[in-house]
């Protein structure tokens, strides 16, 4: 079953609705920075040095671009003009949501590689931390996509959350509910929403890093923790292929 709903609250349609974005999309798990594995899945993809594809395809981002590898600056410098030609989308992961609330001057844990982040961002420019605030301030925590027949969201989200807008859902597509458990390489334990997805919409997620992405009830986790020295891989959709290139080191130690 799933996670238990909280009291009953307003929810409106999301502003933010993509589903007359039919695609075809790639769509990739979390970056932490990881600027030359980007640029090589990318290459592997058929995109240009600017992010264009031959063929129309678009990249789908599942968030957390920033934090932990060692150019979250360059990554940025890639997706964000992507986004703004409209050759890609990209939803807010829980990292985005911190490293904002730092920026704005909010007091929070500078730890779990926002550390990096903002000792990168330090090298910037002011205008260039600027416009990485406006960035990734306006990424919503999920999309529905594909005339509602996919959904992206960072870390999942249930069906009854699908295309609305609430506190509940922002919470759940970018933290997840943790069973207050960690596995054995020192990973919080989420709740298991997939295993009870019974949706029409294949969602695809991030978030909690996985050896190899496997499909549960039509998800799919395409985190395989490149920034630990794993994987950076895509799917693309609709044809259901994973593509993956390998990290160049252990960027992150957990």
């Amino acid at each position: 079953m799933e996670p238990p709903a909280e009291p009953s609250e307003p929810s409106e349609p999301l502003p933010h609705d993509l589903r007359h974005e039919t695609g075809p999309f790639d769509v990739v798990g979390d970056v932490h920075g990881c600027r030359v594995e980007l640029v090589h899945l990318l290459r592997e993809l058929g995109y240009s040095a600017e992010g264009v594809h031959p063929e129309g395809r678009k990249v789908a981002f599942l968030g957390d671009l920033v934090d932990r590898g060692p150019d979250t600056p360059g990554v940025l410098r890639l997706v964000m003009p992507m986004v703004a030609a409209g050759n890609a989308v990209c939803v807010r992961g829980n990292h985005e949501e911190k490293l904002v609330r730092a920026l704005q001057g909010h007091e929070v844990q500078v730890n779990h590689g926002l550390e990096r982040s903002l000792d990168q961002l330090a090298g910037e420019t002011a205008e260039f931390r600027a416009e990485v605030l406006a960035f990734c301030d306006s990424l919503v925590p999920h999309y529905v996509l594909d005339g509602g027949k996919l959904v992206i969201a960072h870390a999942g989200l249930p069906e009854r959350y699908h295309g609305r807008e609430s506190a509940r859902m922002r919470s759940l597509a970018l933290w997840g509910v943790r069973t207050g458990e960690y596995d054995a390489r020192g990973f919080p334990v989420r709740y298991p929403w997939a295993c009870d997805y019974r949706g029409a919409a294949m969602v695809l997620y991030g978030h909690t890093p996985v050896e190899e992405p496997e499909w549960v009830n039509g998800t799919l986790c395409l985190d395989t923790g490149c920034v630990f020295g794993g994987r950076l891989t895509a799917l693309r959709y609709p044809e259901r292929e994973l593509v993956s290139v390998p990290a160049r080191r252990t960027w992150y130690e957990q």
